[in-house]
């Protein structure tokens, strides 16, 4: 039983679409244990109140009411958010399935408030950042080739480290990636990073994996490598590089969207290449441009 379905103490609707979201989207566990919480508090709130017995039944202002009173906890934007896509989505659900005739969340708004936008690095920064590891050794060599390959395909650390061998196709230039939820995406890789994989497989990957195996990126004691070794490693370069600001998990995820969108490249690609299933999540990198280019205008423009 998967583990959505488990304390069934919910409407056979919720579990319905919960089912429906496990079956059809394969988003992972995690994911659909938010959703379900969102739906469960939602539904239990309606009850309490005496608005409805189950969350299917629900008016624009029963769920309008329930919403006002979520901002009054001043609940974070982002929790904000994924409240309305989840309600979104179930009601919407219905309505494809015609079993309901009106959206009750027709009338709910985004919240407001400051959009967190994604820290980044400029094309300098990234480059000193990538120059940074000793290739004259295997270590060295194996971060090169991890950080080409972050930037180049703009994956999650997550989805890097988890890289097999078979990921790698080098005559065709891709790299097959397993994201949220086992979804599989093929991405293209540029000719530098497909260069430092050639030279890290040819000259390094032996050397911290002497007894074989699957593993495209080791740890030097030949096992897979976590996040958190990873994320070590690319501070201590960033330090080396001389950037001073500080680098979250997904800045080099980030500044691969935002160079790839401020070159002019289609956000639908952008999207596919990023593995996000809903291209609202890419459209913050055309809000990151707009405002690179506002301030491009204000300090070099003559009336900026």
């Amino acid at each position: 039983m998967p583990a959505h379905q488990q304390n069934q103490s919910l409407s056979a609707e919720i579990l319905e679409y919960l089912d429906a979201l496990w079956l059809q989207r394969g988003l992972s566990e995690n994911t659909l244990s938010a959703y379900r919480r969102d739906l469960a508090l939602t539904e239990h709130w309606l009850v309490q109140t005496n608005r409805a017995s189950k969350l299917i039944q629900a008016s624009p202002d029963d769920l309008g009411a329930y919403n006002e009173m979520r901002n009054g906890q001043n609940i974070a934007r982002r929790s904000a958010a994924r409240w309305l896509s989840s309600v979104r989505g179930f009601f919407r659900h219905f309505l494809a399935e015609q079993r309901l005739q009106v959206d009750p969340t027709q009338f709910l708004e985004h919240p407001k408030g400051a959009r967190s936008l994604p820290g980044s690095l400029a094309t300098t920064d990234v480059e000193n950042l990538l120059a940074a590891p000793d290739v004259t050794t295997a270590i060295g060599l194996r971060d090169r080739a991890m950080l080409e390959v972050l930037y180049a395909c703009g994956l999650r650390v997550s989805e890097l480290v988890a890289l097999q061998l078979g990921s790698v196709n080098l005559r065709q230039g891709v790299v097959r990636v397993t994201g949220k939820g086992n979804k599989e995406r093929i991405v293209p890789a540029g000719d530098a990073a497909l260069h430092w994989l050639q030279s890290y497989l040819r000259e390094a990957r032996q050397q911290l994996i002497p007894a074989g195996g699957n593993t495209l990126f080791p740890s030097r004691l030949g096992r897979n490598m976590t996040r958190q070794t990873f994320w070590h490693a690319i501070k201590r370069y960033a330090r080396l590089a001389g950037i001073q600001k500080d680098i979250s998990p997904h800045t080099l995820r980030h500044a691969f969207a935002t160079h790839l969108v401020d070159n002019g490249a289609d956000l639908r690609a952008v999207q596919m290449m990023l593995g996000h299933s809903d291209l609202s999540t890419t459209q913050i990198y055309t809000h990151v441009a707009q405002l690179r280019l506002q301030s491009l205008l204000r300090k070099h423009h003559p009336r900026g």
